[in-house]
């Protein structure tokens, strides 16, 4: 029975084709048809003529684990017209892990002590299925994770019997339904881990068609070593390799995304790799004295010492309390940052390269976020795209859905299609961009109309609806959906050979 119709749009498929005129037709969780439909009784419809209906964006790095319990609307994602996220970035994820002291940074950028409450990946999953929220996920468990809960010492390389710890839990989360393995190399937690130690750790992916991806360990002056090193994981273990947030940081590695792009297309010729991108020049993460020195500009985003001082900048802060940088960025402690250290002509390179996919990177528990947690997707449509003419609206939001959905293996998403979920974004290509900017970073963007998941609209007329159909998207499920897809493409194919003869 057809429960929705969206009439009269103009369908941008998520594969990269040119966009088309169709209705499209949701009957539960699935897309009934795509084309000219018939009035249905009992369905609901939507006028979207002069609107884009477009699959359901896919947010594939984010650090939403905690999110989607703490704020389950998911309105800074449903209202940019996102329907699945990827958590458990940079090498932390809520689980496998139980905690009974402060996480070390970045570990307490997802949340306390006492949101650490998994001491198994299947729990995390299963407090998911018992309440869902209003988007899907599909997880990736963190070494960092991993680490804390084995290792009792971090600034060292694990013993033999410490990776053999690391990786029956690493196994288990597998098991359980994790997509992959994240690593944050770049933070003190995982900083230690020799390549060897990654590598053992990655081996266990393979049999079980898993991922890699990684916040590699120098985004600055060893850019290009640190690439090798994350494509040697992927060679080794012999999986997919994604890069997350690729850029080339700090004043003195301005224009280095001109020798980076070519390094990655080599290595795509021999090897699976991935990368993701946000539309921002700035970054965000914890408060580190390291980057100080090395940012245009620093702003506080959140501080446990001195909580008012989220949204202002530590120049400012350094000079109301008479103090030096980085001696105010001590006394802030633990405390996060937005750092101003990337070159826009790099910005647009990167987006532009036909591989990269588009990810948030936002920390939707910072008292004062940066603007990437709820304005990333919109900025690539309506900035990138509209204004500054930096690629087409099919590959921007190819870019969005069908690639995304590729690389990680989403099963029936990505892609406007008669049998896949119905996970759909509508909006408006001449109003769609992104409101929230550095100084109010949580305004919701314009033109995005509706969001349906699973089938179920989520967001509408500027406000979540209240519906939270979201699902935890394990791996054997996925993988079981792709091959019956395979085998029913053959099957058709088959029938179609025997009619041509």
């Amino acid at each position: 029975m057809t429960d929705w119709i969206l009439r009269g749009g103009t369908v941008i498929d998520g594969t990269g084709r040119p966009r088309f005129r169709a209705d499209v037709a949701v009957a539960a969780d699935r897309i009934e048809a795509v084309g000219d439909i018939a009035k249905a009784a009992g369905a609901r419809e939507l006028d979207i003529s002069g609107k884009i209906i477009a699959p359901g964006f896919i947010d594939v790095h984010t650090h939403d684990d905690r999110a989607l319990f703490a704020t389950p609307e998911m309105a800074a994602k449903a209202s940019q017209g996102v329907t699945t996220v990827i958590t458990g970035n940079c090498g932390i994820s809520l689980a496998p892990l139980t905690l009974d002291r402060p996480p070390p940074p970045p570990l307490d950028l997802l949340g306390d002590a006492a949101d650490y409450a998994y001491p198994r990946f299947a729990d995390y999953l299963t407090a998911l299925d018992a309440t869902p929220p209003a988007v899907n996920a599909a997880c990736l468990v963190g070494h960092s994770t991993l680490r804390v809960g084995i290792m009792p010492e971090l600034g060292r390389a694990a013993r033999a019997d410490e990776i053999a710890g690391m990786g029956a839990r690493l196994q288990e989360a597998l098991d359980a339904g994790a997509i992959g393995l994240s690593t944050g190399l770049f933070y003190a937690p995982a900083s230690h881990a020799p390549p060897a130690e990654i590598e053992a750790l990655a081996a266990r992916l393979r049999p079980a068609g898993a991922l890699y991806t990684t916040h590699m360990r120098d985004e600055g002056d060893h850019v290009l070593d640190s690439l090798d090193e994350s494509f040697a994981v992927g060679r080794a273990a012999q999986v997919p390799v994604v890069i997350s947030h690729h850029k080339t940081t700090g004043v003195a590695n301005f224009g280095r995304t001109a020798a980076t792009l070519p390094k990655f297309a080599a290595a795509m010729t021999s090897q699976e790799i991935g990368l993701d991108a946000y539309p921002y020049v700035a970054s965000s993460t914890v408060l580190r004295p390291e980057m100080i020195d090395r940012a245009l500009t620093v702003l506080i985003t959140w501080s446990k010492a001195a909580p008012e001082q989220a949204g202002r900048e530590l120049a400012d802060i350094a000079r109301d309390w008479g103090i030096g940088a980085h001696e105010a960025a001590a006394r802030l402690q633990p405390a996060g940052a937005i750092y101003w250290m990337m070159d826009e002509d790099d910005v647009r390179r990167v987006l532009a390269f036909d591989r990269t996919m588009i990810g948030s990177d936002g920390l939707p528990h910072d008292i004062h976020p940066h603007p990437r947690l709820w304005g990333t997707f919109p900025r690539v449509l309506g900035h990138y795209c509209r204004e500054v003419g930096l690629f087409g609206l099919e590959t921007a939001v190819h870019k969005m859905t069908g690639l995304s959905a590729a690389r990680f293996g989403l099963s029936r998403r990505g892609t406007v299609a008669a049998g896949n979920y119905a996970d759909l974004t509508v909006f408006d290509a001449e109003t769609v961009v992104d409101r929230a900017d550095f100084a109010r970073p949580t305004q919701p963007a314009s033109g995005i109309e509706y969001v349906f998941v699973n089938g179920r609209p989520v967001w509408s007329d500027g406000k979540p609806t209240g519906e939270r159909p979201g699902r935890a998207l394990r791996r054997q499920q996925l993988q079981a959906e792709t091959r019956n897809g395979l085998e029913a493409d053959d099957a058709a194919n088959g029938r179609k050979r025997s009619e041509l003869t």
